[in-house]
């Protein structure tokens, strides 16, 4: 059995999530969307929404228009529940038949329909005839009430997009935008005849590669899928068995991974909390040493690190976090932490390229973990001209 070291784990995680040397730029978003095999959706948008933030992160300052029509045009990808609300590469449709098999099975979501036939009906009608439409121009989505008070055509349409018969093409304005999946799914590829364990099979050998190295529920988490799930399939994936110093599980690894050294440059950038380099954050911890926890949920007078805290890749390592804000044309750094005072040149140019890609002429630190830090950073801002 091939043994890995931790620091050789960490460079093959790096590599496998496109952090490690130059990424293909000719493939574009395009290109990290199929590496990394799923980029999740997130209501939040503080610099950027998080799907756009992950190609940032991998690539520099991209336009972010350029972001979205990589995504959403060509038939290039697709929307559904991955890691959670993801976009996924158009290739992987048939892969998820067995998710659209259970949600089938079970009949509904979180809500029932007055009239199920009938309510479904309409709205396959309506995009047969109209094409491409958001719930608001099938007929509005709620009934007036909470976010949860949904129409009927909207829980109809959500119904039928977990079933499969329904496909979101793309997001416009935020808003879903549904159409025909047997319209939206490029023949070659529109078909749910692999069965359950051939589904399996395949995601798991995609979160290896897309992992590099991984242990079971580090397989299992990249898709949702069940422990028991990874176990039935392990076998026939591919994936090679390791050892990892001081993992003390099971783990396995892409064996191209583990062709050759992991070797180039490094990128120094911010990180969305669902960033798939840290979206796990278990593995965070166990890679990095970095215990990370997203506090937008959290009552504002409890939180620690802030609302939004992004943490701060450098040299291969989390070096930081950045709770960021924009106010006018200023990038806001409202807290910061940095792991070691040496952090702070890299925590600096993180925040001035990130500003420099949304449109932000300068930089200020409003406080951080320590008056010391704020200072350090604010520091070598001054000296980039931030």
């Amino acid at each position: 059995m091939v043994s890995l070291s931790a620091d050789e784990a960490r460079r093959i995680a790096l590599r496998a999530q496109g952090f490690i040397g130059a990424p293909d730029r000719r493939a574009g978003v395009r290109g990290i969307l199929r590496h990394l095999g799923a980029v999740q959706l997130d209501t939040i948008s503080v610099l950027a929404r998080s799907h756009e933030l992950i190609p940032y992160a991998r690539l520099g300052a991209v336009g972010r228009e350029a972001v979205e029509r990589a995504y959403w045009t060509d038939s290039h990808a697709f929307e559904y529940w991955s890691h959670a609300a993801c976009i996924l590469p158009i290739e992987e449709w048939p892969h998820f038949a067995f998710r659209r098999r259970v949600k089938r099975a079970h009949g509904y979501r979180w809500h029932r329909m007055q009239d199920k036939e009938a309510s479904c009906r309409l709205v396959l009608d309506r995009l047969r005839a109209e094409g491409p439409l958001t719930s608001t121009q099938l007929g509005g989505a709620k009934n007036g009430g909470p976010w949860w008070d949904w129409s009927e055509t909207k829980i109809a349409v959500e119904w039928l997009l977990d079933a499969g018969d329904v496909v979101v093409t793309e997001r416009r304005g935020w808003k879903r935008v549904y159409d025909l999946a047997e319209r939206a799914v490029p023949d070659e590829l529109f078909h749910d005849d692999l069965d359950d364990a051939e589904c399996l099979r395949r995601l798991v050998a995609l979160a290896g590669r897309s992992l590099g190295v991984g242990t079971r529920a580090d397989l299992a988490d990249y898709h949702r899928l069940k422990g028991e799930q990874v176990d039935a399939v392990i076998a026939g994936s591919g994936l090679v068995p390791v050892e990892v110093e001081g993992w003390g599980k099971p783990a396995w690894a892409d064996p191209e991974a583990l062709a050759t050294e992991p070797r180039g440059r490094h990128r120094t950038t911010l990180l969305s909390p669902f960033d798939s380099l840290v979206w796990d954050r278990p593995r965070t911890e166990r890679i990095f040493g970095f215990a990370h926890k997203l506090e937008a949920y959290v009552p504002k007078p409890k939180r620690v690190h802030g609302y939004f805290a992004m943490p701060v890749l450098a040299g291969g390592r989390l070096v930081g976090r950045v709770d960021p804000a924009r106010e006018g044309t200023t990038l806001v750094a409202r807290q910061l932490s940095l792991e070691t005072p040496k952090s702070a040149p890299a925590v600096a140019a993180a925040l001035r390229e990130a500003a420099g890609w949304v449109g932000c002429d300068a930089v200020r630190v409003e406080r951080g973990a320590t008056p010391e830090q704020a200072a350090a950073v604010s520091a070598e801002l001054a000296v980039l001209g931030a």
